[in-house]
């Protein structure tokens, strides 16, 4: 292969002592000129490890130690370093996962680019002027955006910036790693329509490191599925998802949630990936595997080859030996909705004054929330879902009063808590509690496990005695499907799917009504997602809680939501039952969110924009359906056939 971008046999060893970490250990890549390959697999699986070895980047410590890598036939490992830094941003680029450590805070955007030209094509003056202008619009950005810094801009503005910093080199190839896993879906379908563009414009080869196989189905020509530290499935895509055959591949493909499998349990896969240093004997996949036999445990497998260009690293490729019967995905029951809702938000309102001058008056309000209503009952799961930014976060403090609400009215059960203070507000607390995204973060570091779920036992439920709390302790943990040694353990001894159950635990401890759920699944790959999800789902049976879920993973929404309601810029602008609204949502902002979603295929026709109307629809800008009137006046949210929508599209 002279031509692409080729890497065969990739070992990358860790130095511990008096032993050899292999967290790469075999891989082999190839990647032709307008082509796109996806790297799929779960986090400490070693994919960034080897696209930072392919760029020469790897950590003080970790060292290329077997394999070879050839960009255009040129070897890239047998290149001195001071060769390699004109490959590094020239005909090899990488866009990585976060683009606000990837930015230099200090220098504008311009600057940054101009730096890339200045070093891979010489270019400075007025031609580099010129020329940055040229890489803003080819990404989408407006030329005037040159002279911010990167803090003045937004997510998706940031990862774009750094896609035309990458571009300045005029590279050959590509490296994304997890480019879109902190953006909203409108934002993620605007950069993968962006990479996609650009590499059929530029005809580059694309690498595409990512957890979510949605992603990869619409991006990737090839696949390679990577399991601790070695490629175990390589095949065309649609080969791939059609006919996937490791066993590992179609546990992950059968943890996805969808509205398909509403009401059934989802599939999971037992443990986790392998830690660094593990010996392994036989088979790496075999502890985790449902289909594991004596050979799996004896032999290492090779890598064979099915048929032309699908190659699979299992035993089961060249011996015939029968799966093992798979358990049918139990029913789960559904809602037990009372009459009487357990919640109701009237007209609830969050504004933020905007103050300047010496003597900081206020000069206007940001309406974070602006008049949301809704209702949520007993063993009822009502989503809400929208962009960063939309007030959702903000809603769902403002409901709990840890941000004290503008107007409008909270009423949980018999009670209005805008009207509580003190110990009767402490006491309503205890009946409604909040599971955050991050839950590292969220879990005091220097507390053991025990401790932190003891915590909210003693402020909220004084009258549990001792005892009975450290009884309650292991009673939750064991709920949430730990053992309870963990009680004597702190927070950096788990993985994240731990710690989210921790966290979901100590949510649980006060024997709460209403749990607020603000994306907990977003930081997790699909096999602990499918777990939580089973988890809550268990929970609401037993427990009959109520959960207002915040989230943009729409496949989620979907499989776990009983209703639906949609945000943007502070109100509701669409409401009503999960499947009806998935199947035929009606107002433009709901349909552009679910065109947008993974897996639909990247949208060709719609209207892409950051800017939103002072008076009237606020979306009409991003609209193309709107009207003279939408411009006109903000349409309130009314009823219509089986639901509830803001659009004047709408009677």
């Amino acid at each position: 292969m002279t031509s692409g971008l080729l890497l065969r046999d990739l070992r990358v060893e860790i130095a511990a002592g008096d032993r050899r970490l292999m967290p790469v250990d075999g891989v082999s890549l190839e990647i032709g000129p307008h082509e796109c390959v996806a790297l799929l697999g779960e986090s400490g699986c070693g994919k960034s490890l080897t696209a930072l070895a392919l760029m020469r980047l790897l950590p003080d410590g970790l060292a290329i130690t077997g394999g070879e890598a050839r960009l255009d036939g040129t070897d890239l490992f047998a290149l001195p370093e001071r060769a390699m830094q004109t490959v590094r941003g020239g005909r090899l680029a990488m866009v990585f996962q976060e683009p606000m450590l990837s930015l230099n805070p200090v220098l504008t955007v311009a600057r940054q680019i101009a730096e890339a030209l200045a070093v891979h094509r010489g270019m400075r003056g007025g031609a580099a002027k010129a020329e940055i202008e040229r890489l803003l619009l080819a990404v989408g950005l407006p030329a005037e955006l040159a002279a911010s810094y990167p803090f003045q801009l937004s997510g998706g503005q940031r990862q774009r910036a750094l896609i035309a910093t990458m571009l300045a080199g005029e590279p050959r190839f590509l490296i994304a790693d997890e480019p879109t896993t902190a953006l909203d879906v409108t934002v993620q379908a605007q950069i993968l329509r962006l990479l996609k563009q650009l590499q059929a414009e530029r005809g580059m080869g694309l690498l595409l490191i990512t957890h979510d196989l949605d992603v990869a189905r619409d991006m990737a020509d090839r696949v390679a599925i990577m399991y601790a530290g070695e490629v175990v499935e390589w095949a065309a895509r649609d080969v791939l998802y059609g006919r996937p055959f490791h066993p590992y591949t179609q546990k992950l493909f059968s943890v996805l949630p969808s509205t398909q499998r509403r009401g059934e349990r989802l599939d999971h896969i037992p443990g986790s990936v392998p830690p660094l240093g593990t010996a392994f004997s036989g088979c790496r996949f075999q502890e985790r595997c449902p289909q594991v036999w004596a050979r799996c445990q004896q032999e290492a497998p090779g890598l064979y080859e099915l048929q032309a260009g699908h190659r699979v690293r299992c035993h089961l490729a060249v011996e015939d030996r029968p799966g093992v019967a798979q358990a049918k995905p139990s029913i789960v029951a559904g809602a037990t909705a009372d009459r009487a809702p357990l919640l109701q938000v009237r007209g609830l309102a969050l504004h933020f004054p905007i103050r300047r001058g010496l003597f900081r008056r206020s000069v206007g309000a940001v309406k974070a929330v602006d008049g949301v209503s809704l209702e949520l009952r007993a063993g009822e799961t009502l989503a809400l879902v929208g962009e960063s930014g939309c007030g959702k976060s903000t809603l769902a403090r403002g409901i709990l009063r840890l941000i004290e609400p503008t107007a409008g009215s909270v009423r949980l059960g018999d009670e209005e808590v805008g009207r509580l203070s003190g110990e009767a507000l402490r006491k309503k607390r205890a009946e409604m509690q909040i599971v955050f995204q991050d839950p590292f973060a969220s879990l005091n570091p220097r507390m053991r496990v025990g401790e932190v779920l003891e915590e909210g036992l003693q402020a909220l439920r004084p009258e549990v005695g001792k005892a009975e709390r450290k009884e309650r302790v292991a009673r939750l943990l064991e709920q949430v499907g730990l053992d309870a040694s963990a009680a004597l353990r702190y927070p950096h001894a788990f993985s994240g799917g731990q710690r989210q159950r921790i966290a979901i635990a100590r949510a649980l401890a006060v024997a709460p009504k209403l749990l607020i759920c603000d994306e907990p699944t977003s930081a997790l790959d699909v096999s602990v997602q499918a777990q939580i999800l089973n988890l809550l789902k268990d929970l609401q049976r037993e427990h009959g809680l109520a959960y207002l879920f915040i989230s943009h993973n729409l496949a989620v929404v979907a499989y776990l939501a009983h209703r639906v309601a949609v945000m943007y810029r502070g109100r509701i602008v669409e409401e009503g039952e999960a499947a009806s609204v998935m199947a035929r949502p009606l107002h433009p902002y709901t349909r552009l969110l679910l065109a947008s979603a993974p897996g639909q295929g990247l949208p060709r026709d719609a209207v892409f924009s950051e800017r939103f109307a002072q008076v009237g629809c606020p979306f009409a800008p991003r609209c193309g359906e709107a009207k003279p009137i939408c411009a006109e006046r903000n349409p309130a949210l009314g009823e219509w056939q089986d639901r509830r929508v803001a659009c004047h599209l709408y009677g």
